[in-house]
């Protein structure tokens, strides 16, 4: 089984954001990525896992939040 690997460009359309916040989060080690040269590249397994991390965080912070979904 492969794990698709995701540039940049492909993780802002994913997480419909901006290009230069993806580089951001990446930057500052927030969001799971490695770098093949001067191109960053990200695991969809990982991002997947963040985006359910990020998630759990936002339901933990309001529990209301999670009744509407």
């Amino acid at each position: 089984m492969s794990d698709p690997i995701l540039t940049i460009k492909d993780v802002a359309e994913y997480l419909k954001v901006n290009e230069r916040t993806i580089y951001r989060l990446a930057a500052s080690g927030e969001l799971p990525g490695f770098k093949v040269g001067n191109s960053w590249r990200f695991k969809q397994s990982e991002l997947e896992q963040y985006i359910a991390e990020q998630h759990n965080r936002a339901n933990e912070q309001d529990p209301n939040k999670s009744k509407n979904n």
